[in-house]
């Protein structure tokens, strides 16, 4: 089930909402269990068949951590952590086993397959949807067991953090300590007019960005790589054009998921961190990577880099380091030789970020060099051009692909008699393309971060306002428009990350 659909919006929230709160007023244990159960619905409605296998996973998590947090709770001898260490192991190695098999079983056999020259095969694997999503999720929660930060082992409510269906298919990655808190809060299960409506607004506006803008854009992205992938030249322009038209889908695809997740949260009085933070205003790739995805790239950050030694080492540790996690990051994304490249090449740009930044403050410059608006300008362009660059190997279907539309990027494109071509195939005009990229990267770069304005809603929703009825009617019914305008398309596009 889709958030961008009529069954969703008209059908699924209304009534996960009236059960919620009508039981919440009651019992909050049963509203517990009502989302809890409205979520595994959630989750089947789309693929029934792996909802057992969701189910499983969170039944194993849950005894793994009890059996962690029982080995720390019986004392501070050496025998207990070691056992609570065996089962951290032991949970994180059977999390990891489902993922592997699922995610890159038929990547591992196809690559030694064509290692070897043989023809081994095992049948088409098929990728359960959220499983990497849920994966990091449970393996946090197992970590920070290992670290004595659980505190509450009800079963409800760990199913409702893993399965909670506002995150569940494309997150973002949650933590214990950031949910389970809330479940346990009677007040979260009382309606709040100002929540709800504040909701409904940031719901409203991360739906027109995947509906209208991300939607929008996307055509001049496919009608490109499509042919591209298949063994087509593109020509230099429509290169340009399609990579960034895709830069730009992507963040309004995901940013718009992220945003109306939170919003489906806030109307259930709970709060998810947010995800983004207008990424393509960064003046560097650390920057980048602390705006973009926040919650995955906080997730390598604590439990991967820093398990790695971080830059406790000595600098060629710390830049294998950057270099493993952002491998690994890549590889997380999908079973592709071209996401380890994306990887690799963002572990690349992060050394070379991390090795400048020192050498200017070695030289005493930074202060010169943060207070001047070209090198500002010059450190945002090179940037972007680098994501840009690393965003053609995530899009790209085939490593050939992506290595065509780089070459095209480079100034290698199709002859003139061609250049174009593909987008023409496809019907759409390149002058109508660059529009929409000069408008959504206008927004991007210009408009305030959705993040804020939320912040703003909702604090104007529980001052009372006197604008706070007029938003709210306006978030009601706007996002009732574009519910139905997406539902009159011919066909309904998914999230992009509903694929990782």
């Amino acid at each position: 089930m889709l958030f961008t659909t009529s069954t969703f919006i008209v059908l699924f929230l209304p009534a996960t909402l009236v059960g919620y709160f009508l039981l919440g007023r009651r019992s909050p244990g049963a509203a517990a269990a009502w989302l809890f159960a409205a979520s595994l619905f959630f989750y089947g409605y789309w693929m029934p068949q792996f909802t057992l296998l969701l189910l499983a996973s969170i039944a194993a998590n849950f005894v793994f951590g009890m059996r962690i947090g029982a080995a720390h709770r019986a004392g501070t001898r050496v025998g207990p952590y070691r056992a609570a260490t065996l089962w951290l192991v032991a949970g994180v190695t059977f999390d990891l086993g489902l993922l592997g098999y699922f995610k890159y079983a038929n990547f591992f056999v196809d690559n030694v397959s064509a290692l070897l020259g043989t023809e081994w095969r095992i049948g088409e694997v098929i990728l359960p949807i959220g499983i990497s999503f849920y994966t990091f999720t449970q393996i946090a929660f197992l970590v920070d067991t290992w670290y004595g930060k659980v505190n509450e082992y009800r079963p409800v409510h760990y199913g409702l953090f893993v399965t909670y269906f506002p995150h569940l298919v494309a997150g973002p990655v949650l933590h214990h300590a950031q949910m389970m808190p809330q479940f346990a809060n009677p007040a979260v299960y009382r309606f709040d007019a100002a929540n709800f409506f504040g909701g409904v607004v940031i719901f409203g506006i991360g739906l027109f960005k995947k509906v209208v803008l991300a939607d929008g854009v996307a055509p001049y992205a496919d009608a490109v790589f499509t042919p591209v992938d298949a063994g087509n030249l593109p020509g230099t322009e429509e290169a340009w054009l399609a990579a960034l038209a895709y830069t730009l889908q992507l963040y309004f695809d995901f940013s718009g998921y992220s945003d109306m997740a939170i919003g489906l949260s806030w109307m259930f009085n709970i709060r998810l961190p947010y995800n983004f933070d207008s990424p393509y205003k960064a003046t560097s790739i650390s920057d980048f990577w602390r705006r973009w995805h926040i919650s995955l790239s906080t997730f390598l950050r604590d439990y991967l880099y820093i398990a790695l030694g971080g830059n406790r080492k000595g600098p060629v540790r710390r830049y294998l380091n950057l270099a493993a996690t952002m491998v690994l990051g890549g590889l997380w994304h999908g079973a592709s030789w071209s996401f380890v490249l994306w990887g690799a090449l963002h572990g690349a740009y992060l050394m070379v970020n991390h090795a400048f930044r020192g050498a200017v403050e070695r030289l005493g410059w930074q202060a010169a060099l943060d207070g001047s608006r070209a090198f500002t300008t010059l450190a945002w362009a090179l940037t972007m051009l680098s994501a840009i660059v690393a965003w053609v190997f995530f899009r790209a279907e085939t490593l050939p692909g992506a290595l065509r539309m780089l070459e095209a990027m480079s100034g290698q494109g199709a002859g003139v008699a061609d250049a174009g071509q593909l987008l023409w195939n496809a019907g759409l005009a390149a002058s109508v393309g660059w529009g929409w990229i000069a408008a959504l990267g206008a927004l991007a770069v210009w408009a305030p971060n959705s993040n804020r304005i939320g912040e703003h809603v909702l604090a104007a929703f529980a001052q009372r306002d006197e604008r706070w009825a007029f938003w709210g009617v306006a978030g009601l019914v706007g996002t009732l428009f574009v519910a139905l305008v997406n539902n009159a398309r011919d066909s309904v596009s998914a999230f992009i990350y509903f694929n990782f």
